[in-house]
This record gives C-alpha cells, sequence and structure tokens, in this order.
C-alpha cells in the first residue's frame, strides 16, 4: 500500500521539477560582449589613461576588467610588471559603454590597495578573450 502512495506523489515531484529546469534553461542569455575598441594616453611619466568602450557588458564589472586588461598589457609593453588603479569613470547609453580609466605603471609593486600585477593579469584577460593593446 504504502508504495502505491509513494509512487504517483514521487512521479508528481520528478515532474514538476523537470518543468522548473526546462523553464529556467531557456531565460539565461550567454554573455557575448563586443570590445570596440581601447585608446591610450600617456599622461605624465608612469600615469596613463585608458578609453574603452563596449557593447553587451553586464554592468560595471566588465567594462572595469576590459581596462584593467589593457592596462595590463600596456604596462607589459612599456617593460614595467605592475598597475595600480586610480579611477574608473564609466557611461552608458543605449547598450554602449564607455571607461575612462586612470592607472600608474611602475616596476616596482606600488602601494594601495587596487595593484594588478600586469603578467597575472595579461595572462588572465587572455585566457578569457578579452582584448588588450
Amino acid at each position: 500500500m504504502r508504495a502505491g502512495l509513494t509512487t504517483p506523489a514521487a512521479l508528481c515531484l520528478i515532474a514538476g521539477l523537470s518543468g522548473c529546469a526546462e523553464a529556467g534553461a531557456g531565460t539565461t542569455a550567454a554573455f557575448q560582449p563586443s570590445y570596440d575598441g581601447i585608446e591610450t594616453r600617456l599622461l605624465d611619466g608612469d600615469l596613463v589613461n585608458f578609453h574603452v568602450t563596449m557593447r553587451g557588458a553586464r554592468g560595471r564589472e566588465d567594462v572595469d576588467r576590459y581596462a584593467e586588461c589593457a592596462a595590463a598589457q600596456y604596462t607589459l609593453i612599456r617593460g614595467y610588471g605592475f598597475a595600480r588603479h586610480l579611477r574608473t569613470n564609466l557611461t552608458e547609453e543605449g547598450g554602449v559603454w564607455r571607461g575612462d580609466a586612470i592607472y600608474t605603471i611602475s616596476a616596482a609593486l606600488p602601494r594601495g590597495l587596487k595593484t594588478i600585477d600586469a603578467e597575472v593579469v595579461a595572462a588572465n584577460c587572455a585566457e578569457n578573450g578579452i582584448p588588450m593593446v
């Protein structure tokens, strides 16, 4: 008797969970950003300005990451190993994100909380398909 009661309940439970899985499967769109350009400006000695433009960003973090990748590669190109993030200003209009970031670059690890090891960051960016300078 007990098996007879459990089986229909189990089938309902399985059917219900299956429906939830199918409903949730199509609701998340894949992240497919368009990295539309990097402009680099040396402001003064070790102070560098990066302007990045992208579409399809999920938010601030994606644009920040794009600018960080540009900074990492630029740092390596200049023969340095480290960079420190100073600030990033962001705008978004019609799905187009623009970031205006400033970094200092240096041979030694700079003071501060927002420092990056350029080799490590550049390797991570390459692995994740994020373009660099």
